[in-house]
């Protein structure tokens, strides 16, 4: 059997990354391996120079900055005061937040060691806000892509806890 246990990042400075994901994003450590932190939601960050000697000479397997072809993507409920945190911390962004085509609005930016880092809103929160918008259910299904059954559902919750 073979199981996904999350991705991984290789960074620099495991102290500088550590602050950003823990004080920054309040991300929970799950295991502390020293060279190599997991946390929990399964994503991990490893030290450079070690992770390095684990594939071996960097000329052969480089271990490049900002290539831009994955990112860590976590969801909230409060993406305007992570955005007001995140702007305060001096953070650089690819993009401020903007809303994607499916209404869901997200922001991308770098880690110290140029990963990108996405954060959405929740999609619970997106078909309430077009709710709150008179949106009819079908409009907010075509336009998010998700099931009627699921819009409805959000919609009932939202009613019963206000």
């Amino acid at each position: 059997m073979l199981k996904f246990s999350g991705p991984l990042y290789v960074v620099e400075d495991i102290a500088v990354s550590r602050r950003f994901y823990e004080g920054l994003l309040n991300q929970k450590v799950q295991i502390d391996f020293g060279v190599n932190i997991s946390y929990e939601g399964n994503f991990a960050i490893h030290l450079k120079s070690h992770y390095q000697s684990l594939l071996g000479e960097a000329a052969e397997y480089p271990v490049t900055k900002r290539a831009h072809n994955g990112e860590l993507y976590f969801e909230t409920d409060e993406i305007d005061a992570i955005y007001q945190q995140l702007h305060e911390a001096g953070v650089e962004f690819i993009h401020e937040i903007r809303e994607q085509p499916w209404a869901q609005r997200v922001m991308r930016f770098y880690d110290p060691d140029g990963h990108i880092v996405e954060i959405g809103e929740l999609m619970d929160a997106v078909v309430i806000r077009l709710h709150r918008q008179d949106w009819s259910i079908d409009r907010i299904r075509e336009k998010t892509g998700m099931p009627r059954e699921y819009v409805e559902h959000v919609i009932q919750e939202q009613g019963k806890s206000g």
